[in-house]
């Protein structure tokens, strides 16, 4: 079985969407590197632990919701919220004023569950940072960069992918940028 012809059947790991965003970027060899868990890997906690790998190697991919920025298209769909996705390292927490600024927003705010699918395609706990329904804004925080590998969601809340940060935020169409909160 080559991996490029592989399908989902043959790899029960990959999410459909996932896989199928995989191959059109030319990254089938990805599906082989998948990694699922019998118990799930919705938070980067419990992802770190499954992986055997420190908390900060994990990518988180979150959702937000922007409104009155000059650099995102309205949605009207949305209310004039525009969602925008933040890959962060999973010790790490978002400060929402740094993506505002980012942005030049005139708030942000997490989005809401049904956002998030929407906009994704993926249930949270399980969206990965690239291989979504819709196209979004990426800002990556820097903090990934302090790793060789890190491990991100592959499309559900069982499987993970391991990939260099540079590579990974390239296939997202992510900015890397600091929004990581300081620590207090």
């Amino acid at each position: 079985m080559t991996t490029t012809a592989a399908t989902d059947a043959e790899n029960p790991e990959a999410h459909p969407l996932f896989a199928q965003a995989l191959r059109e970027l030319g990254l089938a060899d990805v599906l082989t590197r998948i990694r699922r868990f019998p118990e799930a890997t919705r938070t980067a906690t419990e992802a770190a632990a499954a992986v055997g790998c420190e908390l900060s190697q994990i990518c988180k991919s979150l959702i937000f919701a922007a409104w009155g920025s000059p650099l995102l298209e309205r949605s009207r769909e949305l209310a004039g919220r525009v969602p925008v996705l933040v890959l962060m390292d999973g010790a790490s927490r978002v400060d929402l004023e740094l993506v505002r600024e980012e942005l030049g927003a005139q708030k942000v705010t997490r989005a809401k569950v049904d956002v998030v699918r929407e906009t994704t395609g993926y249930a949270i706990g399980g969206v990965p940072p690239f291989g979504h329904r819709t196209r979004t804004r990426v800002l990556a925080d820097r903090s990934l960069l302090r790793h060789e590998t890190v491990w991100a969601a592959a499309g559900t809340p069982y499987t993970v992918f391991p990939m260099a940060p540079e590579e990974l935020v390239a296939h997202a169409g992510g900015t890397f940028v600091d929004v990581r909160e300081s620590a207090s």
